[in-house]
């Protein structure tokens, strides 16, 4: 790839943390957390490129055949390919990678290769995939991102359960050494069967990696800080703006930087769970969201880093901009009346306050929530139907968040709403996110260039009642649903535009969440011994496995 150095020097060791603990080296079940940096022992039939929307690469596919209509795609394995443990990857890992995952695996996986109808070996080495829907553009895309696991090792095991014994990959790197949920070391392999295509020329350059374990952010930052930590994505306003004035950065040895990037920023925000009564109702939401003082928080909290988010494609030309115009306005009109009279005139906007005044605001909730059946007694906000006060509790993984909630929550108690925050560990939190057993979480929901099936598990009606899907909000619309399968079906770049900008216009009037905000740039610290590729790659960081360590630092 252009943004690799084909002479990058293989060698060195890099420590990262990661955050919280796991207990299993299975990362493809609903059941159990996974540990950091799986990814690196498995490869995949295709593999992305960095400068390009989305478009992939022959990785463990050496030849790729497909129709005009795309109905079917048929990829031909390198006969190279080898598992760890040195059998041959085969047509029967792929058939048997595929059928767990949708059997036994992640609710995710059936919900992304649903339209996949059938897989099946069509030749030496060569395996089939047929698609149910010739419509979905993207399906021979999609099925060449399946991460390929050896059926010779999982066959004689229960996948549906956790795990700590290492399995054999195809990959890069191999699990070398580890402590169950406080570290995981991975090796790169010496005669990795892959290390000499040219996919991989320039990439996968330390020998080793590490990935440490800390209970929240504030440790790994202080771990950084001693130089137990090389490398670190800062993603706090707070600590960017006050903790990087340290000794090593004046020092030089380390290096502190703000590098712009391309990539959308998706949507992060506080989401309503609907699944709950006192949220079914799209003005309470907004009521609610009325509450939130961003324009204060990112003054005050911030550091005036931040944009507010408006979008849920944001950073990308698939964002509803303006009042919908051209093909997306023709989308749109085919579902009058089942949105918002105010979706075909004007761009949604979140609320907005004047920084620290938000007595307006909370008038405009008062009156929302009086529409909505909803009164102040004795102080408390009560449904008048069924006499039921509104409480909400915040359930948060990082005590990072509790300064910015806990504004918002003061405004909410001015509406009359009793308002708490409640901060887990890593797995509580995972496992009730999971079900859905929350009021309101933080959560964030990222996007590719090229939206696609992923779509049906972040906003269907049939992921709302999937346990570990992403649709937080359990989102149930069917304008909603029709407008995901246009994405899916588009014929073009200019129809799939068109259609996400409609589906963001659709989850925007929603109110399904009050969203936060976000950056344009990744906020970077590393220790001064590696050496990485200029420019970087146009839509991502290209860390680890771009960068690599310089004996000369």
């Amino acid at each position: 790839f252009d943004y690799a150095n084909p002479d990058a020097p293989k060698g060195g060791e890099v420590t990262l943390a990661a955050i919280g603990s796991y207990d299993s080296f299975n990362g493809f079940i609903l059941k159990g957390t996974s540990v950091t940096g799986l990814g690196l022992i498995y490869d995949t039939l295709l593999t992305n490129s960095a400068d390009e929307p989305f478009t992939e690469y022959g990785l463990l596919v050496e030849s790729i055949d497909m129709p005009a209509d795309r109905s079917w795609v048929a990829f031909t394995l390198r006969d190279e390919a080898r598992w760890h443990d040195g059998t041959p990857l085969t047509v029967d890992d792929v058939i048997w990678t595929f059928d767990t995952l949708r059997e036994k695996g992640h609710p995710f996986f059936r919900q992304y290769y649903a339209d996949v109808e059938s897989v099946e070996r069509t030749g030496p080495g060569q395996v089939r995939f047929t698609f149910s829907d010739s419509t979905n553009r993207e399906l021979p895309l999609i099925a060449g991102q399946l991460t390929i696991l050896p059926k010779h090792y999982w066959e004689s095991r229960d996948f549906e359960e956790t795990t700590l014994e290492p399995p054999p990959g195809s990959g890069p790197y191999r699990i070398a050494d580890f402590e169950a949920g406080r570290s995981v070391t991975y090796e790169r392999v010496p005669d990795y069967w892959g290390r000499s295509l040219a996919v991989n020329r320039g990439q996968n350059n330390f020998d080793r990696i590490r990935y440490d374990y800390y209970r929240d952010n504030t440790i790994a930052l202080e771990a950084f800080k001693a130089g137990e930590i090389d490398f670190r994505v800062e993603n706090n306003s707070k600590d960017w703006a006050t903790q990087y004035d340290f000794p090593a950065v004046a020092e030089g040895r380390v290096i502190v930087d703000q590098v712009r990037h391309e990539n959308g920023t998706g949507m992060q925000g506080f989401w309503f769970n609907t699944r709950r009564a006192k949220f079914a109702d799209p003005r309470v939401r907004l009521a609610l969201a009325h509450a939130f003082d961003f324009e204060w928080t990112n003054e005050n909290l911030f550091y005036g880093q931040y944009t507010r988010t408006r979008s849920f494609y944001s950073n990308t030309e698939l964002a509803a901009t303006g009042a919908p115009e051209g093909l997306e306005r023709e989308i749109l009109e085919c579902f009058r009346g089942g949105l918002p009279e105010e979706a075909f005139s004007a761009p949604w906007e979140p609320p907005t306050t004047e920084g620290g005044s938000i007595r307006r605001n909370l008038r405009e909730a008062t009156g929302l929530l009086r529409e909505a059946g909803w009164e102040v007694r004795d102080g408390a906000l009560i449904d008048a139907a069924t006499g039921a006060a509104m409480e909400i509790e915040f359930l948060l993984v990082s005590p990072a968040f509790e300064r910015v909630i806990g504004p918002y929550a003061r405004n909410l108690e001015r509406l009359g709403v009793e308002a708490r925050i409640r901060t887990v560990d890593t797995a509580q939190y995972q496992k009730r996110v999971e079900d859905f057993d929350f009021d309101m979480i933080v959560g964030s929901i990222g996007q590719s260039l090229s939206p696609g099936n992923e779509q049906r598990n972040q906003w269907s009606s049939a992921a709302a009642r999937i346990p570990g899907t992403q649709n937080y909000a359990g989102i149930e619309d069917p304008v909603v649903d029709a407008l995901i399968d246009l994405v899916i079906q588009a014929p073009s770049r200019d129809s799939l535009v068109a259609a996400t900008r409609a589906l963001d216009r659709a989850l925007s009037w929603g109110h399904y969440l009050v969203p936060n905000w976000h950056i344009r740039s990744f906020r970077l610290a590393w220790w001064n011994k590696f050496g990485k590729p200029a420019p970087p790659p146009r839509y991502g960081l290209g860390f680890p496995a771009l960068w690599w360590v310089d004996a000369a630092r």
